[in-house]
């Protein structure tokens, strides 16, 4: 991959965005349509993610830890977990809102001083995340958006871990491998849940789509991400993954027949709209 040249970078952004998006709908395409199960999938995609981190660092493993690769299997889990019950848009919305909630709270524990732009924005967030989960004929199931919701405060951790790497490739991978090892421990500790979940199932069109999205969607999109991010400042970075749920809740509609409902729309302009207020409130 070249440097980071304002093309090149637009070009790798824009790549890397629609990989994230991706990994929604592969996930939901598996999941929804019983061609595989949750435990299996989570398995396969962090193998072949692993897989491929590894080629792309050149056998780099270098770092990473037990507890960063806790955080990242329990992310994939759940992600899993949340896509047998929920749409691939709103999930997306639910797990780019709580990533987002989680590195803007640690920068508060860390005792930041937000602006007044930032509390409006993370209120106006939070507000549009509980106008989501609130019961009615367009509610999302319950338990599913909390399971999405949970995975996004574990890619949370996750990242503030892995914050300033310098080998993020190396990195990355070592955490990966880690992570494909957990997670048998994470499906025991489930045993039941969520309920009606299919035990062991396995097709042929599920573990290719497991598989794309590990090694395609997740390792090499990651790659692509990290490599963009040498041409992006913090601000832009963070506004740019706006497009991501809106990029997932579209493809739903088109390639998976999913609903656009009005609540999604309100909701998701809430919630995405309050996360640019206050990331572009800190760096003003």
């Amino acid at each position: 991959m070249s440097g980071p040249g304002a093309g090149t970078t637009a070009v790798e952004t824009a790549a890397a965005l629609v990989a994230f998006a991706a990994n929604s709908l592969l996930c939901r395409a598996a999941l929804a349509g019983g061609a595989i199960d949750a435990t299996t999938f989570t398995a396969l995609r962090l193998g072949a993610g692993a897989l491929a981190l590894v080629a792309l660092a050149r056998a780099r493993t270098r770092g990473g830890s037990w507890a960063s690769a806790a955080a990242l299997a329990l992310y994939a889990f759940l992600f899993s977990i949340a896509y047998l019950r929920i749409p691939a848009g709103i999930g997306a919305l639910a797990l780019f809102g709580a990533v987002q909630t989680t590195m803007l709270a640690a920068g508060l524990a860390r005792g930041e001083r937000p602006r007044a732009r930032e509390w409006l924005g993370l209120a106006l967030a939070f507000g549009g995340l509980v106008a989501l989960a609130r019961p009615g004929r367009e509610a999302p199931d319950a338990l599913g958006l909390a399971a999405m919701a949970a995975a996004g405060v574990a890619w949370g951790v996750y990242s503030l871990r892995g914050r300033g790497n310098a080998d993020a490739l190396g990195v990355n991978a070592a955490n990966f491998a880690r992570s494909a090892a957990l997670v048998p421990l994470l499906a025991a500790l489930a045993v039941g849940l969520p309920p009606g979940a299919p035990g062991f199932h396995l097709t042929p069109r599920g573990a290719v789509l497991a598989l794309v999205s590990g090694a395609v969607t997740s390792g090499l999109g990651y790659a692509l991400w990290y490599v963009a991010l040498r041409g992006l400042s913090a601000t832009r970075a963070a506004i740019v993954q706006l497009a991501v749920p809106p990029l997932a809740a579209l493809g739903g509609v088109a390639l998976l027949g999913e609903r656009l409902t009005l609540r999604l729309a309100l909701c998701g302009a809430a919630i995405l709209g309050g996360v640019a207020l206050a990331v572009t409130g800190r760096r003003a």
